[in-house]
């Protein structure tokens, strides 16, 4: 055989792409098996440059090298001769992986000896065109000239694409004649959409799972069907990297027996912390690809790790779950699994795949650990020595069961079971060896049949362990599907460093509204529909995205607007009399809970002869730009129907005002209408307000190279504001924890655990979309 570039060249290859291919070892090893075997077959003569071609695409395009022979014995003997055959073949093997292939549904489905004649061609082109023909004669060559060729070829499957362009291309020219300068002339454009209605909106359509519409698909038209281009149920082997096994057939009509076809998923945290923002985007993939495609999840607590485990983190979990809108089919635990899963590790000593090893864990850590020289073993010793961890005859650290295989990452022989003499929140003193997560996820997703393990990014390097022990047990094998992570700046996620931050009393708790965990945001008064269209606006991406705090605040003001009801409250009170009403005035004043739609309802608050106002709402001396009250401007009282002019500032010793007195009248009769409306109270409730600002003062905390001193050096000192003797008008005087207002003019609010009967708390959650410039 000739050297192996100027075989490649002798086949149709372009000398670059010639030296490209001998680059990749497993590819030109494979072309050149296949040249070797169609040359067996065709002679070296007849292998001709379009056969080289189909040779070339099929050895780069298949994915089971079992099926090199079979495909290349098919083009060889002129049975695949195009390029649609040929992507058909591809498809057909990859649906069939187990021997033997079936011959004649493979010629059927392939379109081996059937025989398109040019005549076919032309009959089949001369109806299509027949059929558009007035639309074609109106259009001209403007005519969507796709539409025909795909409708020609729909008729034809097997033909040559180029000869129906060819023939679609003659007849047209044949009906219109040659190209015209209005032909040739551009198409004129459409009106194109105004910028505001080409931004992507937050608004529309929401639910409580957060089915956002953006840009006309939701969550849930991202999440279904084929959308994500996922295996089918039972169709695991069509999947990239998947391993078939002589039994996966059989185990895969096993699990459709036992799902009925059904998508099964899970969301399967570790009960030893608080779920945090990027949770987020997990609960609403899991749930919501279950959901959207007419499925089933699981919410399943990894609990193989007794001593960080506790049970607020269980509790707090599912309610996270349920609050961002979606009820697990059914709560499961690895720990329901511990017996199998210690039957399991037994069978895979037996197997030959694990062993007791007495390697320390320092000894393991990092990736080019020196291999165990406990690797070989005797079968019936490890097996001893395993009864012997399971009795609690080993002190911890003393000994571990590791598996035998190399990990994506280089990782070797990744520990199995370790031993810990803490008692189980579930099953307490009954076990002193716990599974790791290399070992537990993968059974425990085999046990509840789960069709499509949805993991982070980074857990791409375990999918080929994954498939591993799986196979290496003969059970049914689920497929792990990757996603990008979603992280935010201005914050940390890590259990360790939020921990740290409670410890350091930084925050307060896992639920410090400063904090980006799910229990925070619940507590800031983020409502959970805001954080599934985030979600969605994030949208169902495999890269990890990195979000700026501001796009999830866009989000929770867009839900507030039209959820949280108007009421009035003044941050920094100045007394305000008004001198022209007499001692016992009261008037009720009914004010909108939605100023934009009054038929969504209202609530009456008092007006009396003494209100407060913001101080930042007076000035003495008029600036330039100043709308609102000053000794020479007047100000309007909103949903009041005043107007107030200052005729006296009383002030303390030092000179600041602490009391206005003021004569008003009705804002109907005053001849010219004040410049600014602002917000009061009367009569009001004394409450806390809290107010929250970023608590990191750079984008990227734990990162060195931003902020050298940790991220405990990065704290913002101004991160929050508390106000203990604000004012709030009557009406939320009922108000329940979580329940959530928009302060006028203000910013949005939501009550706070700590309130008592006795005083209110509360929480800004976001400032109003204003500019901050505007005075």
């Amino acid at each position: 055989m000739a050297n192996p570039l100027t075989l490649f060249i002798s086949i149709g290859l372009s000398e670059q792409k010639a030296k490209e291919t001998l680059k990749n070892e497993a590819l030109s090893s494979s072309l050149k098996e296949a040249i070797s075997q169609a040359q067996n077959v065709v002679g070296a003569a007849g292998l001709d440059r379009a056969l080289g071609t189909l040779l070339y695409t099929m050895v780069s395009r298949l994915r089971d090298p079992r099926r090199l022979c079979f495909l290349t014995d098919q083009i060889a003997q002129r049975k695949i001769c195009t390029e649609l055959q040929l992507a058909a073949a591809l498809e057909f093997v990859k649906g069939h992986p187990q021997d033997p292939i079936n011959q004649k549904e493979f010629d059927t489905l392939c379109g081996v000896g059937v025989v398109i004649t040019p005549e076919q061609i032309e009959d089949k082109v001369e109806q299509v065109i027949k059929k558009h023909k007035e639309q074609l004669l109106q259009e001209r060559y403007r005519f969507n000239m796709g539409l025909l060729m795909g409708e020609a070829r729909g008729g034809l499957m097997w033909a040559d694409g180029k000869m129906i362009k060819n023939e679609v291309d003659l007849q047209v020219l044949h009906l219109l004649g040659p190209k015209t300068e209005a032909d040739l002339e551009k198409k004129p454009k459409q009106g194109q959409k105004t910028k505001a209605s080409a931004e992507l909106t937050v608004k529309e359509e929401l639910s409580l799972n957060g089915e956002l519409k953006i840009e006309g698909r939701s969550l849930m038209d991202q999440l279904r069907g084929a959308a994500l281009n996922f295996h089918k149920p039972g169709e695991n082997y069509k999947t990239e990297g998947y391993v078939v096994t002589p039994k996966t057939m059989d185990l895969l009509k096993e699990h459709l027996k036992v799902t009925g076809g059904q998508i099964r998923t899970r969301f399967p945290p570790e009960p030893n912390g608080i779920l945090h923002i990027g949770h987020a985007k997990a609960i609403n993939f899991n749930f919501g690809y279950a959901k959207a495609n007419d499925g089933i999840c699981f919410l399943r607590y990894d609990d193989t790790n007794p001593e960080k485990e506790e049970e607020k983190y269980f509790t707090a979990i599912k309610d996270m779950v349920e609050w961002l809108g979606y009820k697990p089919f059914e709560i499961t635990h690895a720990s329901d699994n511990f017996q199998k899963l210690y039957d399991l590790a037994v069978e895979l000593i037996k197997r030959g795949h694990a062993y007791v090893c007495h390697q320390r864990g320092e000894e393991l850590k990092g990736h080019n650990t020196l291999p165990s020289p406990w690797r070989e073993r005797p079968l019936e010793e490890s097996l001893v020595l395993f009864e012997r961890m399971k009795r609690g005859l080993f002190a911890e650290g003393e000994v571990t069961l590791r598996m035998k295989m190399v990990m994506e990452d280089g990782k070797m022989d990744p520990v199995a079971y370790r031993i810990k003499y803490t008692a189980h929140h579930r099953t307490g003193d009954q076990w002193c060896i716990y599974p790791t997560y290399d070992y537990t996820h993968c059974l425990c997703d085999s046990i509840e049949h789960i069709t499509h393990s949805l993991c982070t990014k980074e857990f791409q390097a375990r999918r080929s362990s994954y498939f591993w022990l799986c196979n290496a047990l003969d059970v049914y094998c689920p497929v792990q599907w990757e996603y990008g992570r979603l992280n935010l700046t201005y914050t940390v996620v890590s259990k360790r460093k939020i921990i740290k931050l409670v410890e350091t009393a930084v925050v307060r708790d896992w639920d410090d509204p400063r904090l980006f965990t799910l229990t925070a945001l619940r507590r800031r008064g983020f409502p959970p529909e805001a954080i599934n269209n985030f979600c969605a606006k994030v949208g169902v991406t495999v890269a990890q995205a990195t979000m700026e705090p501001h796009m999830l605040e866009a989000c929770v003001r867009d839900v507030l607007n039209d959820h949280a009801p108007r009421a009035m409250a003044v941050l920094e009170p100045l007394k305000v009399t008004i001198t022209n009403l007499p001692e016992g005035t009261r008037n009720d004043v009914r004010v909108p809970d939605f100023p934009a739609n009054e038929f969504m309802g209202s609530h009456v608050v008092p007006f009396t002869r003494t209100i407060f106002i913001e101080q930042s709402d007076f000035r003495e001396v008029l600036e330039k730009g100043y709308k609102r009250l000053t000794p020479d401007q007047p100000v309007g009282l909103r949903h009041a129907g005043y107007v107030i002019s200052v005729q006296k500032v009383i002030k303390d010793a030092e000179g600041k005002p602490t009391e206005l007195e003021v004569h008003c009248c009705s804002s109907h009769g005053v001849v010219e209408k004040p410049k600014a409306f602002i917000h009061w109270v009367s009569q009001p409730k004394k409450c806390e307000v809290r107010l929250y600002e970023r608590l990191f003062l750079h984008k990227n905390p734990e990162d060195p190279s931003e902020v050298p001193g940790s991220f405990l050096s990065d704290i913002n000192p101004n991160s929050l504001q508390v106000i203990n003797d604000a004012l709030v008008d009557c009406s939320v005087s009922k108000a329940k924890v979580f329940d959530k207002f928009q302060f006028e003019r203000v910013g949005y609010f939501a009550v706070d655990p700590d309130s008592t009967a006795d005083k209110l708390v509360f929480n800004r959650t976001v400032t109003l979309k204003e500019d901050p410039g505007k005075i």
